[in-house]
């Protein structure tokens, strides 16, 4: 599996910098307050980007640990995290080997993330490894999409779109990969992100949270 040190994607993680920024004003903030309300305790965001979620994060969480590979969007978050309402250690380490102890965390937020892990089975299974009894997995990422056309396109995007964007597959269905991997779906909403948008991959979404059912 790959480790910390050997995720770079320079001029990718360049370019999500600034579409992150845009895609703030086209509603992309409220899906992230939407996907962070009433989080509390000790929270791990895993693949925190260039840190977009901190800013959104609710007073009662006593601490975020934001893990990040990729050396610039790390470096990214460290400045957003200086900013932010709340205590925030960003670290380095990828989603199948968080730095953290077994049953130690009270929720895990994973946006965008699942869909550019190599194994994310593995990146669950983690997860699971580090929540406590009752806590949750709160998720937003874009999935392959139920309507034949659009997935069709999807899979067809993704025969390039990983190698130029990160990582990132378009056609993942993730809620049935949560699923399997032992979480009970607690809630969930699909929708299209930016709204309307017709040749975008990654426009199909869902928003949620899940607790992993009993070991």
């Amino acid at each position: 599996m790959p480790t910390a040190s050997s995720i770079r994607h320079p001029l990718f993680a360049r370019y999500f910098d600034r579409v992150a920024a845009r895609n703030e004003e086209r509603g992309q903030a409220e899906l992230r307050r939407e996907l962070l309300a009433g989080l509390a305790g000790l929270v791990i965001e895993v693949g925190a980007g260039n840190g977009r979620n901190f800013a959104h994060y609710p007073a009662s969480v006593r601490l975020l640990v934001a893990v990040e590979p990729e050396p610039y969007l790390r470096q990214r978050a460290a400045q957003a995290a200086r900013a932010a309402p709340i205590p925030i250690c960003v670290v380095a380490g990828t989603a199948d080997q968080l730095p953290l102890a077994e049953a130690s965390v009270d929720a895990v937020v994973v946006s965008g993330v699942l869909c550019s892990v190599p194994d994310p089975p593995a990146a669950l299974a983690d997860v699971r490894r580090v929540l406590r009894g009752g806590g949750e997995l709160r998720f937003y990422e874009h999935v392959r999409s139920g309507s034949w056309p659009r997935g069709w396109y999807q899979d067809a995007a993704s025969l390039l779109w990983p190698r130029v964007m990160g990582g990132c597959h378009p056609n993942r269905d993730t809620r049935a990969v949560i699923e399997q991997a032992g979480y009970r779906v607690a809630a969930c909403r699909g929708f299209l992100f930016p709204p309307g948008s017709r040749l975008v991959p990654v426009a199909p979404r869902i928003l949620g949270r899940a607790t992993a059912e009993r070991r």
